[in-house]
């Protein structure tokens, strides 16, 4: 999947791991090359170009998922039809040009956008400017998973998001788009109720803030977003463009005002069921959680920061999300092949073990995991797999002359 074809030499193989870990860790290159013995600067760099071809590193990741939720374990933590999504910061050089400071550690930086299955495993990643609003990198992931699966396979029906991955026009979208995204929001003054002029909260509930909903607005830009969302659907336009022209700079425009008064409804009904089922509050915790865990092993993978000499064109950035994705969905991979290893055994030994327990064990440690060091890779045993079958070259015989 990365090379686009099988790999010629053994060689090549060993350079292409070493340009994945040089793209999806804090180190470069040359730091690469003494880490794994025999392999040169030059192929590490060679092979990290060829890794920034668009669709290669996002065609693995979806080898990697597949392994993963091949296992029955991964049924015990979801059903793959819920994802939660939300940015974690990468520190990178001032002088990058999508660099902007982060405000909570004064460092500069750049976001690594990426959407966690309730399963876990990451299925999408973009990197992103800080400090932006993320509901259109949000909604386009899961557009773009859902436009892939085809009819046999799970759809995701719910995304959580905190309060940086929602506005009230990309709630409208994602409904219309089959979704429900669904927000932690941290402003008491945005936990508050729209309601049309024709509804009158009962006595239990004045008390609330509310707000007003214009049946005119909805009604005067409907046919306009029901084209919108039908564009999106049909792949003229994607979510991400789309939703971004439905910033606050659009604010007058009739389909603004119209996905904005339909998502205030939305939030409304989600503040209901939010606030009354304790059971839809702690699955949406529980997703949120997940992704927080999740970020914990990606901040692990990537400890230090970009160089200054990296990042400065937009598919060496999309590399670096892509391969540090892929680094991060292989530890996890990994760590459910060998619980799932764990479970067989009890169970072949008829040692009782309850659901529950694995239920609550995630596959996000990696305290195990050594992430420096002399790195071997023991390739002999798929060399056949792994490599192009060179063809067999027939003998000419030789024919006496007459």
């Amino acid at each position: 999947m990365l090379l686009g074809r099988k790999a010629k030499t053994a060689q090549e193989l060993t350079a292409l791991y070493g340009a994945l870990l040089a793209h999806g860790t804090d180190n470069d290159a040359r730091g690469v090359a003494q880490m794994i013995p025999g392999v040169q600067v030059s192929q590490i760099a060679s092979a990290m170009r060829a890794m920034e071809s668009q669709g290669r590193l996002a065609k693995a990741n979806e080898r990697i998922l597949d392994f993963q939720q091949s296992m029955d374990i991964s049924k015990l933590w979801g059903d793959g039809d819920k994802a939660s999504a939300d940015s974690m910061t990468m520190d990178t050089s001032r002088h990058l040009h999508v660099a902007r400071m982060e405000y909570r550690r004064k460092q500069p930086g750049i976001g690594i956008y990426t959407h966690v299955r309730d399963s876990y495993g990451l299925f999408y990643n973009q990197p992103i400017v800080l400090n932006d609003r993320q509901a259109a990198s949000a909604v386009h992931g899961v557009e773009s998973h859902n436009a892939t699966r085809r009819e046999d396979q799970i759809k995701l029906s719910l995304l959580a998001v905190d309060t940086h991955g929602y506005t009230n026009a990309a709630m409208s979208v994602a409904k219309f788009l089959q979704f429900d995204l669904c927000v932690r929001l941290r402003q008491i003054s945005e936990r508050m109720l729209y309601l049309p002029p024709s509804i009158k909260l009962p006595e239990s509930l004045e008390r609330l803030r509310t707000g007003k909903v214009s049946p005119k607005k909805v009604k005067v830009g409907w046919d306009t977003f029901l084209r919108f969302v039908a564009s999106i659907r049909e792949g003229r336009l994607t979510a991400r463009e789309g939703l971004q022209r439905l910033g606050s700079a659009a604010k007058g425009d009739k389909l603004h005002s119209t996905a904005d008064e339909i998502g205030k409804l939305l939030r409304t009904i989600f503040l209901c069921d939010y606030f009354s089922k304790p059971e839809f509050r702690r699955e949406m915790h529980a997703l949120l959680d997940r992704g927080e865990s999740v970020h914990q092993l990606q901040r692990a993978v990537h400890q230090g920061r970009i160089g200054t000499q990296r990042g400065r064109r937009r598919d060496e950035l999309w590399a670096i999300s892509g391969a540090h994705t892929l680094l991060t969905n292989a530890i996890i991979a990994w760590n459910t092949m060998k619980m799932q290893q764990v479970v067989d055994d009890w169970k072949a030994r008829r040692q009782p073990i309850d659901d529950n327990w694995v239920r609550r064990m995630g596959p996000v440690h990696f305290s195990h995991i050594n992430f420096r060091g002399t790195i071997a890779f023991e390739l002999e045993r798929f060399l056949d797999d792994l490599l192009q079958r060179m063809p067999t070259t027939k003998k000419k015989t030789q024919v006496a002359p007459f």
